[in-house]
């Protein structure tokens, strides 16, 4: 009985990952052969992971990204396409960023300049870097209408 009241403050407190993590040890018989840090550990991280995962959705949605999926993993190497593999994974590191560096991706239409971006983009939010994918032909007319143009 206890347990269940400490499941039901936990998600009072939002702390529900942590809910689910200790009603799951509580069912299954093998974490009683853990010590309490152990399981407490365990019940922690499951509430960090979660928080973590979801911020990171949060980022991901906010950003707007057209392919909300792309990553730089899923980029696709052709000889045709002249991307430099170093280059892209230098760029997955989110250093320019960091630098306040841009990136510009000039090519052929559909060579994947979009999916690279956002891959790019996924990559930031990853780094949990706030992220925002928009258009040349967009960010030009909101550009135009903050100067008042």
């Amino acid at each position: 009985m206890l347990t269940n009241t400490t499941i039901t403050k936990l998600n009072e407190m939002r702390l529900s990952a942590m809910a689910d993590s200790l009603r799951e040890q509580m069912q299954n018989p093998s974490y009683s052969s853990l010590a309490f840090e152990e399981r407490f550990g365990l019940v922690v991280d499951a509430e960090w992971a979660r928080r973590k995962s979801n911020q990171l959705n949060r980022l991901i949605k906010k950003a707007t990204l057209r392919y909300p999926n792309a990553c730089v993993e899923d980029i696709e190497y052709h000889t045709d396409r002249r991307l430099e593999q170093s280059q892209i994974l230098r760029l997955a590191t989110g250093n320019y960023i960091h630098e306040k560096l841009n990136v510009i991706l000039m090519g052929a239409s559909g060579a994947g300049k979009t999916f690279i971006g956002c891959a790019l983009g996924n990559g930031a939010c990853r780094h949990l870097y706030a992220t925002k994918y928009i258009r040349l032909p967009e960010l030009l007319t909101d550009l135009a209408i903050a100067q008042g143009v």
